[in-house]
């Protein structure tokens, strides 16, 4: 079972603690008790402790989910600037020059001789 730093006792340990008994009669040590007891309210304290830290981190980290998700509907809405324009440009003259070299290759002949058939055009 986990536990953690600065508790003492598991639900286990508090379930199976043995108390002394006295040397008269059947009974608990009062000592022994209320130490048992001091012992488990200091677990619980941490344990309350660690739930506000962590209830605090989850708030902390829920609102800055919140502002990154608004982040990105902002940044999703505002159209693409000027400066993606020529990197699309330049794909587009680089597709361009591909297409022309390839057409030189496969039509070559055709297209240096002049007589072309443009019917396919119309």
């Amino acid at each position: 079972m986990f536990k953690l730093d600065g508790i003492k006792f598991t639900p286990q340990d508090i379930l199976q603690k043995q108390f002394k008994e006295k040397s008269i009669g059947k009974g608990y040590d009062v000592s022994d008790v209320d130490s048992f007891l001091d012992d488990v309210i200091k677990d619980y304290d941490t344990f309350n402790k660690e739930i506000t830290r962590l209830q605090d981190e989850n708030a902390r980290l829920r609102s800055k989910v919140d502002e990154l998700n608004r982040q990105v509907e902002v940044g999703s809405s505002i159209p693409r600037s000027a400066s993606s324009q020529p990197v699309s440009n330049a794909t587009n003259m680089d597709i361009l020059k591909r297409l022309s070299n390839l057409e030189r290759r496969v039509f070559g002949s055709q297209l240096n001789s002049g007589d072309r058939d443009d019917s396919h055009l119309l």
